[in-house]
């Protein structure tokens, strides 16, 4: 396994992060905690323990996710953009992160995790 174990995940639709915790089980790679808003993983990220994180761009209520990705690289915490959007979508001091594209395969999910460092 090439990549970060740990992995922290935002992503406001439940069946969607089960899948992630799924995939990141199948991958020998374990699901740090998931969050479903802006506040909650700011939380998690304050306990510790993440190595890396999948955060849905676009999350319940019109709420984005950029609080949390500018935390985490304000911490070097290396992290992945969900979207199922175009890269316009993609804040542009963000731009140069990875993106897992809607819908996930197990493949590219650990592709993308994989790049990360």
């Amino acid at each position: 396994m090439q990549g970060p174990r740990n992995i922290l995940i935002v992503e406001d639709e439940p069946l969607i992060a089960m899948m992630l915790e799924d995939f990141l089980d199948a991958l020998d790679r374990v699901a740090a905690g998931t969050a479903d808003s802006v506040a909650e993983a700011l939380e998690r990220i304050g306990a510790g323990g993440i190595d890396a994180a999948i955060l849905d761009v676009n999350l319940r209520g019109g709420e984005q996710s950029w609080p949390v990705a500018d935390r985490l690289a304000e911490l070097g915490i290396p992290f992945v953009l969900a979207t199922g959007g175009t890269d316009d979508s993609i804040a542009p001091s963000h731009r140069d992160r990875p993106v897992l594209s809607k819908p996930f395969t197990l493949d590219r999910v650990d592709k993308v995790l994989s790049t990360l460092s």
